[in-house]
């Protein structure tokens, strides 16, 4: 992933106007296929809970099987006017870079690529602990990792998040800085080179006894 493609620039950073006012918040997911997998009804329920405790709407990504549902149960919460279903999106690091928090109530990700770009943007990544997810979230550092299912104790998480600004920045800082150290391009594949480099040099190493001995 490269990294200067995802951060909180400040010109995306503008248009945050376009969905909320000052004294809200914008909780987000960046969910490509609405499925049964990925649980959005699990993020509208949350989202019920966050936005008992605080002014906030709810920044929806992506589209699929499952949109008419999570509409459907917005509506029947009462909170649907709070609930924006922005479709597929070509421009997602955009739209992901303004939101406060990312929920993820994913029953399965094989890696958690979704989380990570977030991480990029300062956005707080919180997530089930399932599949490869918490090798890029260090729970309680860079983002908060919860059980398949439990609604609450996300809701809880995102709450405190959202109801301290200066942790919420902190802990937005680190997410960058996790994602930079361990998963940005620029910083990843100079280290593989440097190891492809020395394998070469070893083997020709190894290789020049033998060609010495056929001489």
């Amino acid at each position: 992933m490269n990294c200067d493609d995802y951060e909180r620039k400040p010109e995306w950073m503008e248009k945050r106007s376009e969905y909320v006012s000052n004294d809200e918040r914008l909780p987000g997911t960046n969910l490509s296929n609405f499925r049964p997998v990925k649980r959005v009804l699990d993020v509208i329920e949350i989202f019920d809970r966050v936005r008992k405790k605080i002014p906030s709407k709810l920044l929806l990504i992506g589209d699929g099987p499952d949109r008419s549902q999570a509409e459907w149960l917005a509506v029947q919460k009462g909170i649907h006017e709070h609930v924006l279903f922005l479709g597929k999106q070509d421009q997602i690091r955009e739209k992901l870079a303004i939101s406060d928090v990312m929920l993820m109530p994913s029953e399965l990700e094989t890696f958690g690529l979704a989380a990570l770009e977030g991480m990029a943007c300062e956005v707080v990544p919180i997530a089930t602990r399932t599949g490869g997810v918490p090798e890029v979230i260090e729970h309680g550092v860079s983002g908060f990792l919860a059980d398949v299912g439990d609604v609450d104790t996300m809701a809880r998480y995102a709450i405190d998040l959202l109801s301290d600004e200066s942790a919420l920045r902190a802990m937005g800082k680190r997410a960058r800085a996790a994602a930079q150290l361990k998963f940005c391009s620029s910083k990843i594949i100079p280290l593989y080179e440097d190891f492809y480099r020395k394998v070469l040099e070893r083997s020709a190493q190894l290789a020049q006894p033998s060609l010495a001995l056929r001489g």
